[in-house]
């Protein structure tokens, strides 16, 4: 047994590591719900067509990344690769359309079948907010300024950069589709496998290719910005105006664009330079078209995604774990007043721990090794005097107070030297 390791692009949270992983969730709960946002949680797997429909089967996710199975049932079942196609499913499910707009924020564990790199698992973790119901560029400026305050409650807000598209209505996306399959239908020969391949069902996908050859023909490809009906100007015009009004700093990356199908108008990306080539931390837009892919009426969302181990990679400083007090009983006859103050401690949210057998040197030892604050120290004279000795490890002293008294005196700070 000893020789089994996790599964190929899955990891064990531990310890630091574990820590770092909380302190990201928690405090991304603590912003958003700043901005009234509540938290839901959905089935870590669905119904396959959940995200075949929403994510389209020309998307790498769909055609190579999926973790898909049929279950006892015959039914076609499939891990979550994202959050947001969930979400939107669980809306309708619920039957909140009739109750917008809602906001929604989400932590888990998603899967993908990709190969493993720095910071991307195959098992990996991510914090999520949806805004639905809301079809004015302030929404979208919201929810982008909330994201920053996400990074910047992180401490890294200051590392990454906001960049910004707009992806046009679907007019806009029509015309700017059809220069883009002609740009690059003349230059067909000189483009990856896989994006010849998408060159007639989706061109967009070109732009998010990785590949060399692909990159060099995308960065003299069509922008939207030529294509954009007065409409949809109108609205990246209001996005960027509110975004300045909030003070929320952004850069224009005409060459963003989501990979998946349901994204229209905002797309944005908050990008490192500290993770090298996979810089993007945060990232979402606007897809004004997936409820009614899951059976609702046509609902306008925002929203956006962040990778938990990512973040966790960018953080300099985590709180550390309160120190623990150290109960340590003299003799088998202190045992049973050990476990009252125990109680004691923790029932007024003091962390408070003892070890479960050894003599007094063997106990301190321990309670060194947990870098325990104080030491509560119970014998039998203390247990008929009704106190206990109370040692502050860090200045060495030590004073007496009631057996009753002991969270009072450490909560006010003059337990042993404080």
């Amino acid at each position: 047994m000893s020789s089994l390791q996790p599964v190929r692009g899955t990891h064990d949270l531990i310890g630091e590591e574990r820590r770092r992983f909380n302190h990201v969730v928690e405090t991304a709960r603590r912003i958003v719900g700043l901005y009234g946002f509540d938290e839901w949680s959905t089935p870590v797997f669905e119904d396959t067509r959940v995200f075949s429909r929403s994510l389209g089967d020309t998307s790498d996710v769909v055609s190579k990344e999926m973790y898909t199975f049929e279950d006892r049932g015959g039914e076609s079942l499939t891990l979550r690769p994202e959050g947001t196609a969930a979400i939107c499913r669980a809306l309708v499910t619920n039957g909140l359309t009739q109750s917008l707009p809602q906001k929604v924020f989400y932590a888990g564990p998603m899967f993908r079948y990709e190969r493993p790199q720095k910071g991307r698992y195959r098992q990996f973790h991510q914090i999520g907010a949806e805004l639905l119901g809301s079809a004015e560029p302030l929404a979208d400026a919201e929810v982008i300024a909330m994201g920053r305050d996400v990074l910047h409650a992180l401490g890294i807000g200051d590392e990454v950069v906001l960049e910004l598209n707009t992806l046009g209505d679907s007019a806009s996306r029509d015309a700017w589709r059809t220069a883009l399959i002609a740009y690059f239908s003349e230059r067909r020969a000189e483009l990856s496998a896989d994006s010849q391949a998408r060159l007639e069902r989706n061109p967009l996908r070109i732009l998010d290719s990785k590949a060399p050859q692909d990159r060099a023909l995308v960065a003299d490809s069509p922008t939207i910005a030529q294509y954009l009906t007065p409409e949809a100007q109108a609205f990246w015009d209001g996005l960027r105006s509110t975004l300045d009004t909030m003070g929320v700093r952004f850069r224009e990356n005409p060459r963003i664009v989501r990979g998946l199908d349901y994204y229209g108008h905002t797309a944005f990306e908050f990008v490192t330079e500290r993770l090298g080539a996979q810089g993007t931390v945060l990232a979402g837009g606007r897809y004004d078209g997936l409820v009614a892919e899951m059976g609702g009426p046509a609902t306008p969302a925002i929203g956006w995604a962040g990778g938990i181990e990512r973040l966790s990679m960018l953080l300099e400083d985590v709180p550390a774990e309160p120190r623990p007090v150290a109960v340590v009983p003299m003799g088998a006859d202190a045992q049973a007043a050990a476990l009252i103050v125990l109680q004691r401690l923790r029932a007024a949210g003091i962390r408070a721990e003892t070890s479960y057998r050894g003599n007094m040197k063997r106990r301190m030892e321990r309670a060194n090794r947990m870098k325990a604050s104080h030491v509560v120290v119970i014998g039998s004279d203390e247990i008929a005097r009704g106190v206990v000795q109370l040692k502050n490890l860090d200045s060495g002293h030590q004073t007496e107070v009631p057996l009753d008294g002991v969270a009072a005196a450490l909560q006010a700070g003059t337990a042993a030297g404080g």
